[in-house]
């Protein structure tokens, strides 16, 4: 009988034992930043959790600031990342390192570049973090590759879906979804106002647009 009875309990308290949550960080600059505004990507993946009975499942946390590239997030991975326990890091930098050369004269060496993000793969991968990389969208909205820094873009683009490869990270291909998404509905060519306000940081569109593509990898 006190078998039984002992065994009766083990099997109450690992019924009321709370399920871990999976917890995913998004790591990046003010388009991350932004994303936990109101009508932000993140703010709309936490709303869909919810609706969809999963937020129990799921804790998504987001780990932007304004103005950094590879560099900013290699430099504070352990404080703003790590401290979270994450299981899931989603790596979304890379306008900056480009943009900075023309606005600022800084921005970050191709090479430098390379190795900054590889270096940091290496550090979440090393602590059994799932990563997730993205390419960066855009600065400007043009669909016939017009813009001033199409051209860096797709080549720090091409270094990240290399990584993706060489360390076996899922890869968000944002420059060339947004992209073919503009094809389809920038019928204009216009440099801003289809999934960003200004070439760069997204609208409303852009938000969902994100948060739908985010969600599906992420959450199905």
């Amino acid at each position: 009988m006190r078998k039984f009875l002992l065994f009766a309990s083990m099997i109450m308290l690992c019924s009321f034992q709370t399920k871990k949550l999976v917890k995913v960080v998004f790591f990046g600059d003010s388009i991350t930043e932004f994303a936990v505004q109101p009508n932000g990507f993140i703010t709309l993946i936490q709303q869909r959790l919810k609706a969809e009975q999963k937020d129990k499942d799921y804790e998504v946390v987001g780990a932007g600031i304004g103005g950094n590239k590879i560099y900013d997030l290699y430099l504070r991975y352990e404080d703003d990342v790590l401290t979270k326990n994450p299981d899931v890091v989603v790596v979304w930098v890379g306008v900056n390192d480009v943009w900075h050369k023309r606005l600022f004269g800084t921005g970050t060496d191709w090479d430098k570049f390379g190795r900054f993000y590889s270096a940091l793969i290496k550090k979440m991968q090393a602590k059994n973090i799932k990563v997730i990389i993205c390419t960066p969208a855009s600065v400007g909205e043009k669909t016939d590759y017009s813009n001033e820094l199409d051209g860096d873009l797709n080549k720090y683009s091409n270094i990240i879906r290399d990584l993706a490869k060489q360390h076996n990270c899922d890869l968000v291909d944002f420059r060339t979804l947004c992209h073919d998404y503009n094809v389809k509905n920038n019928s204009s060519n216009k440099s801003e106002g289809i999934l960003t306000k200004d070439g760069v940081h997204l609208n409303d569109e852009g938000n969902k647009f994100v948060a739908d593509l985010f969600y599906k990898t992420l959450f199905k």
